[in-house]
């Protein structure tokens, strides 16, 4: 119970400094250096004397050289044609579909979430292209909202994943069967969203309005073409990592060289674009590994006061099934999401978890795409929802507006949890035969 209460206390200490605006990073030290010396007296300089390696260890890793990587390759995609031909080239590939254009979101989104890594890249990208669209041809604005902050979020599942690969060093678990165990989950979450517009478009045809013009053949084959670089963009980087003919990390480097190729190749690549690029991806890559340094120094914290293991000692005693567990974590997860993004949210709880969830008996493959479900969850549940805030600039409507739109999607993406859990070969099936032990 102390251990409870020191769990807790810590979680609610670091709610509270990143309530009041304090850094991911900063809050993460603030709150780990607290509770090294107020729960078991540590003096400063020993905690000193921790936090120095750590730095190192943490932020050295050569895993962790995929990550700039990915982010540069999506980084310089942004500020090229690609969304645009995604849009032009699933737009006739869509028209017998019932809700037609509707699943350029979803479609669209799966595809870029495979190129670039990011929810949120994946949720402004796109729908720069398709709000204006659909709301110029009078489609659903809720189907359109909803739709797209459902689907913008798969930028977190579907590989090449930020998520997966920080989620891969923390847990100690090859990223290489992460990727693969990401795939087949996020096309089915893609599929249930899919499936929903078709039943929606039937049962309320006026969502969708009529196209008397349909497609012509040369339109399609036009569709087709556009889509082509895309395809092989996302051929080299998954192929390489599926085929084992490269890490994570040397396809990473292979992304952003065929990227470069390509947007030098169509006249999309300047200096200005280039040096752009790359200090977002300084940027953001700074950003993560701070957060990562932060997140070790916490989950020592955690090992010098023995909350992981008296808390799994804990649970271990209420002899909770493994269902009842993972339905205490989802619980748990939703309540985080409602105030954290993702990958703080796992941070800071990964110390804690993935203890009880190995003694439990689940596969750390299997957790991880579990996280990142629950992590996409958290990008579309108020108040702090990065696709909600993303997508009101967008629409330009209310953030009320934009929360009821996402509500249908919110509670598929619950259906995906059910499915996975109840049904693990979901995720299991791919990384198993791609990987074989």
């Amino acid at each position: 119970m102390e251990s409870l209460i020191v769990a807790f206390g810590v979680l609610a200490l670091v709610i509270f400094f990143l309530g009041i605006g304090v850094w991911v990073f900063a809050g993460l030290l603030v709150v780990s250096t607290l509770g090294l010396a107020l729960f078991i007296d540590m003096p400063v300089h020993r905690i000193g004397t921790i936090l120095a390696p750590l730095v190192i260890r943490s932020s050295t890793a050569w895993e962790l050289s995929a990550i700039p990587m990915f982010i540069w390759m999506g980084e310089i995609i942004l500020r090229t044609d690609v969304s645009t031909r995604l849009f032009r080239g699933l737009s006739p590939l869509t028209y017998y579909l019932p809700g037609r254009m509707l699943h350029t979101n979803i479609f669209g989104s799966a595809v870029f979430a495979a190129i670039c890594g990011s929810s949120a890249a994946t949720t402004a990208t796109v729908g720069k292209i398709t709000i204006p669209e659909l709301k110029k041809r009078g489609y659903s604005s809720a189907l359109s909202y909803g739709s797209l902050a459902g689907a913008g979020s798969l930028g977190l599942l579907i590989p090449p994943s930020i998520m997966m690969i920080v989620y891969g060093v923390l847990a100690e678990v090859s990223i290489s069967r992460l990727f693969a165990a990401g795939l087949i989950p996020g096309l089915m979450i893609a599929g249930i969203y899919s499936v929903y517009v078709i039943i929606y478009s039937l049962i309320r045809p006026a969502v969708a309005p009529a196209d008397t013009t349909a497609p012509t053949l040369r339109e399609m084959l036009v569709g087709i073409a556009n889509l082509a670089p895309i395809g092989i963009l996302i051929g080299v980087v998954l192929g390489a990592i599926y085929s084992g003919l490269a890490t994570p990390s040397e396809t990473a480097a292979i992304g952003v060289a065929v990227t470069l190729v390509y947007a030098a190749c169509t006249w999309q690549l300047s200096w200005g674009t280039f040096i752009a690029s790359l200090k977002a991806s300084v940027h953001t890559s700074c950003m993560i590994s701070a957060i990562m340094i932060g997140a070790a120094f916490m989950s020592t914290a955690m090992g010098f006061m023995h909350v992981p293991h008296n808390i799994a000692a804990v649970i271990d005693g209420l002899a909770l099934s493994p269902y009842q567990l993972i339905f205490i974590l989802v619980l748990f997860y939703l309540l985080l999401g409602m105030f954290l993004e993702g990958i703080s949210m796992m941070v800071m709880s990964l110390p804690i978890t993935l203890p009880l969830i190995l003694a439990a008996g689940f596969d750390p493959i299997w957790f991880g795409i579990f996280l990142i479900l629950m992590a996409e969850l958290a990008q579309i549940t108020p108040p702090v929802g990065f696709n909600l805030f993303i997508l009101q600039d967008l629409a330009k409507a209310s953030i009320a507006r934009i929360i009821v739109a996402c509500v249908p999607f919110f509670f598929l993406m619950c259906f995906g949890v059910v499915l996975i859990t109840v049904f693990p070969e979901i995720v299991l099936w791919l990384p198993d035969y791609l990987f074989q032990k």
